[in-house]
Parts: C-alpha cells; structure tokens; sequence
C-alpha cells in the first residue's frame, strides 16, 4: 500500500491540536477552544479524507495482487508486474503484462468497485519488436539469463532449433518465453528472430534431432573444418539425406554436413519413442560425469532440474523446468522415504519439509534407477544409494527427501508429449 505524504504531515497537526483539546478541558478555557474550533474540524475533515484515500488505495492493491495470484503466481513462467498510482480521482495503472486475459480481469474488477483508471500497462510482446515475435535458438546451446548482461545468473538453457516467444528488446538482448514457458534473456548470438513467412517455413521443413551426446558439424562431407558444435537434442533443417550425411540448413542459413549415424529424421525419431523405464534409465547413464552446471540444460552442463529435463526430452517429453515445478507435474507416490513402490524412471524430490511457520521448500531432484539407488547431478551427474552401508549411500539426501512423482505413462499431468504436441513441426 502506498501511504500518501499528506497523511504523515496531519499526525503532526493531530497531536499538536489534541494537545489544544486537552489543555481547554483541564483548563477550562473557551475563548481559547472556539478560536481553535475550526481549527480542528479542518484536521478532522483531513483526517477523514485521507483515511478514505488510504482505504480506496489499499482496494486497488488488493485486487492488483490477487489477479497477479490468480494469472502469475510464478513469475518465470508469467509476467504480470503492475501498480497503481492515483492521480485525483483516477488510478493510473503502470507496468507490463504478457497475459491480456489477466489485464482485462483486473480491469474488470476495478469497474465493478467504481473505480476509476487510466490503464498504461505495456502489453507484451513489445510494439517496438514490429511484429518479429518470435524466433529459433541458432546455436547449440543458448545460454539464458535473469537479465539482459552475461554476468547476470544463468536462469537456463535453450538447444538448438527450439521455437521461442520473443517479448521485448533490450540493446542487444532479447527477452524470450520457451516452449515449456520459462521467460530469460538471451544475447543476439543465440537467437535469430523470424517474420512469420520464414518461420512457416522452418517450421513446415523437414528436420533432423542430433541423438549423440556431443559432437560437431562440418563444412563438407569428409568433415574438414567445423561449422559449430551439437549435443543431443539440437533440431536443424534437412537439405537432403546421403546414405552417409545430411546436409542441413541452421536458422540463418548456414549449411553443413552431418554424420548419419549421430543423427535421425525427428518425425521417425519421434514415431520410435515408446518410452520405457530402461529406456529413461539407459539415456540417463549416457550423461555420467557430465558436470554440474547451475541453469544448465543440455548435455554441455546440467543442474539437478536441468538433468531429469534432459533426460525426459530425449524420450519425447518435455517436463518443467525447476524441482521445484517439477514437482507438480506427474502423479503423487511415496513420501515416508520407503522407496518400495518406485519404479525406474520416478523423480525423487528433496530439500526442507513444512513446519508450523515455514512452507516445504524443494532444492534438489534426482531419477530413481532401481536397486535402491538414483541418479543426479551434484557436482557432476553421478549414481548414489538409498542404503546404508553401499559405498555411495547418499546419507545426506536421504534425509532431506521429501517424495517421488511418476511421470512416465500419466497423461495429462503437467508435461508436453511431443507425440501430441508439436514444438517443432507444424
């Protein structure tokens, strides 16, 4: 709530004319008092006044925050960031948005109140974009940030070929929303912004996912020099398939070749993806050692979150980005720390369970691979026990492990299948 200036002021003129009050009934005296009377019927008036802007003021947050609870409790996947400031008798609402359903709410619950506003809120995606809203990631792995400076914290990851949502322009940074609606920022070296006729186009096109873990594309067939590097899941446009090669096209247009065997078509890549729990297990395991990276997503680096996300999307699902979104997502199981009913494939969620003055606050994820163990990134992606006495028994995480959700099989439960839904192909 914002306390006008004024009101601040009236308390100094409150006690000094309580103070006149006082004195005329101990004092008795009048002639004193009815000099003073209008005095202090004018403070009374103020006071009355400034409690009723107070009050009015107070409406208008309230209802601001609750349509930011309702639309944008989390404000990496929502932007709604608005406040109020009154001008006479009218609010002038100031901020941006990229949820138009959320503005037109809080409109409408102003009206209902009687109250009245000048709506400056800048929608988003920003008019100074002209239209170029949307583009695809052009190099292997773009590295998105909290804000617009590569000093600032590495927020996550987008590969290669990922279609984004660009919002707004800052200098040479572009502010972007991913398909699983993270929202960062990233360099103009990791993105090419495309006109809706070029972006049919990459989307209409055939396309190729590189399947190794790491590796490179070449300026010719016989390799030669290299045109960039590639890790699993990077998406690129087929030019034409050799029984060798591809030759493929990036997002600018840059061509380069391929080997056939580090790479599929993504449409028969995708129609052969029939996740099982030793398929998720065997795909997690081809990532051993690779090191912890905070904000990373890709086979370069990950974090806890970033690993299990990997390791989904390489199977054909694409789950929320942070532990603590993942943990929403997928069907409740154990969480007494029994593991009995696991099976291979389920998230294990860690960090501080809820008391009487704190919410649970989840810090760490992991995939159960059976046997009573798991596999994670700490440090480095590694294998760890549930069991005292095994040699990597994580006694730590065991006793901050807070439950498992199942992902594999649950339709409907807070993922993107890529069989039903499309991110990269029209």
């Amino acid at each position: 709530m914002k306390i006008q200036n004024g009101c601040l002021i009236l308390i100094t003129h409150i006690l000094r004319f309580a103070f006149i009050f006082f004195k005329f009934i101990f004092s008795f005296e009048f002639s004193i008092m009815f000099h003073k009377l209008p005095q202090l019927l004018l403070v009374l008036i103020l006071v009355i006044s400034c409690s009723t802007e107070e009050k009015s003021m107070v409406t208008v947050d309230k209802i601001i925050s609750d349509i930011q609870y309702q639309y944008a409790p989390d404000k990496r996947v929502a932007w709604f960031q608005v406040e109020a400031e009154k001008k006479g008798e009218t609010y002038i609402l100031k901020g941006e948005s990229n949820l138009p359903e959320a503005v037109d709410a809080l409109h409408n619950n102003l009206s209902a109140k009687g109250i009245s506003i000048l709506d400056s809120i800048t929608p988003l995606p920003h008019e100074s974009l002209n239209g170029l809203t949307q583009g695809v990631i052009n190099v292997s792995v773009a590295n998105l940030r909290s804000n617009p400076k590569h000093s600032a914290e590495l927020a996550t990851q987008a590969t290669l070929g990922t279609m984004v949502n660009i919002l707004k322009k800052e200098g040479e940074w572009y502010w972007i929303q991913t398909p699983d609606g993270y929202l960062a920022w990233v360099d103009y070296g990791g993105i090419i912004p495309l006109p809706k006729k070029d972006l049919d186009l990459w989307k209409n096109a055939e396309k190729l996912i590189y399947t190794k873990t790491y590796g490179h594309s070449y300026q010719n067939k016989n390799n030669g020099d290299i045109v960039s590097d590639l890790v699993a899941g990077d998406i690129l446009k087929i030019i034409e398939e050799h029984p060798d090669y591809f030759y493929v096209e990036y997002p600018d247009r840059r061509t380069a070749y391929i080997k056939k065997g580090e790479a599929d078509r993504y449409l028969l890549w995708l129609e052969s993806l029939h996740p099982t729990e030793n398929q998720l297990v065997a795909t997690a395991e081809t990532l051993m050692g690779v090191p912890y990276l905070w904000g990373g997503t890709s086979t370069k680096g990950v974090d806890c979150s970033g690993f299990t996300k990997t390791v989904y999307f390489l199977n054909g699902m694409v789950i929320p980005r942070d532990a603590s979104q993942q943990v929403n997502a997928g069907i409740p199981l154990d969480s007494a720390g029994s593991f009995e009913n696991l099976k291979k494939g389920d998230l294990l969620f860690f960090g501080k369970k809820a008391t009487d003055s704190t919410k649970e606050k989840v810090v760490h994820v992991g995939m159960w691979i059976g046997n009573n163990k798991f596999i994670h990134s700490a440090g480095r992606v590694k294998i760890s026990s549930t069991e005292p006495g095994s040699d990597n028994y994580d006694e730590y995480n065991v006793n901050r492990y807070l439950r498992t959700k199942r992902y594999l099989d649950q339709p409907n439960t807070g993922f993107i299948n890529l069989k039903k839904q499309t991110i990269f192909k029209d």
